[in-house]
């Protein structure tokens, strides 16, 4: 195999005309990858994107060929995966106001172009969820918003609009499906590419708690931060350390590297009913 890309948690390889997708326990914060590995956090993500990509199979389809059929050194934490033209934008869509997009409204009463009431906290429910892209920064750099309109200037209006239709869909999907075990999916961030025939396809990871917020639904109250089953408890521990943000990132300490791989681990079972 042949090294495509390693990204600030996953390894891209090629093996024929197949991809393999390996995650990694690297985790990153502020767009920095931090020293410090999650054990079993790869393991994780993979296994709980492959639920969610079967839980979503009838709204989109996704990049899956199989999660057996990958080199022994990866098993549990890679998949084989279709070739794609990645799209250049990261879909986000948020129905609670948390971490950047708090920001982008606290500031301008917005995020990516969309208007949202006045009188928003920390931890509101949104009208109706919202589809606030990004850009898809390298490693090291920082990912912006961008409009929609932004969006459908640089990749055409009809992929963009597709885009924006799938990723409010999977969105309000995986939001029902976690209401039901007890978990608010506050907002989640999706990648999808192009295949042979021009399909846009579903790609990366979906609703993990690297790419989405995650929050206990019976402790869920607006106006404050919200305990999080994701990779907040390092953002917010990193912030308190006094780090600006620019690479390289502190050592995360031990006490914060085993909570943060509980929450994974507790998360994945709520979700999906399994065992770890």
């Amino acid at each position: 195999m042949k090294l495509l890309h390693s990204g600030k948690v996953r390894d891209v390889y090629a093996d024929g005309d197949d991809l393999i997708l390996v995650a990694s326990d690297r985790i990153s914060v502020y767009d920095v990858v931090l020293p410090t590995p999650i054990p079993d956090k790869g393991a994780v993500l993979t296994r709980l994107s492959l639920w969610w990509f079967e839980q979503l199979a009838d709204i989109v389809p996704n990049h899956v060929i199989s999660a057996e059929d990958v080199p022994a050194e990866f098993a549990g934490r890679a998949i084989r995966c279709r070739r794609l033209e990645m799209l250049p934008v990261e879909c986000i869509a948020r129905g609670y106001l948390a971490g950047l997009g708090l920001s982008e409204y606290t500031s301008g009463g917005q995020i990516s172009g969309v208007p949202l009431p006045a009188g928003l906290v920390e931890g509101s429910r949104l009208p109706s969820p919202v589809f606030t892209p990004t850009t898809k920064a390298a490693v090291g750099e920082h990912d912006e918003f961008v409009t929609l309109d932004e969006v459908r200037a640089e990749i055409g209006k009809d992929v963009a609009d597709e885009l924006r239709d799938l990723t409010l869909r999977v969105y309000a999907r995986g939001a029902a499906v976690a209401a039901e075990r007890g978990i608010v999916v506050a907002d989640t961030k999706l990648e999808f590419g192009r295949d042979a025939d021009g399909r846009v396809l579903l790609a990366d990871e979906v609703l993990t708690p690297d790419s989405s917020r995650f929050w206990p639904l019976d402790q869920w109250e607006p106006g404050r931060t919200q305990f999080s089953f994701d990779k907040q408890l390092v953002r917010d521990w990193a912030l308190g350390t006094g780090w600006d943000k620019t690479a390289p990132g502190p050592e995360v300490p031990d006490e914060v590297v085993a909570l943060t791989r509980a929450r994974y681990v507790e998360v994945y079972e709520r979700l999906t009913g399994l065992t770890w």
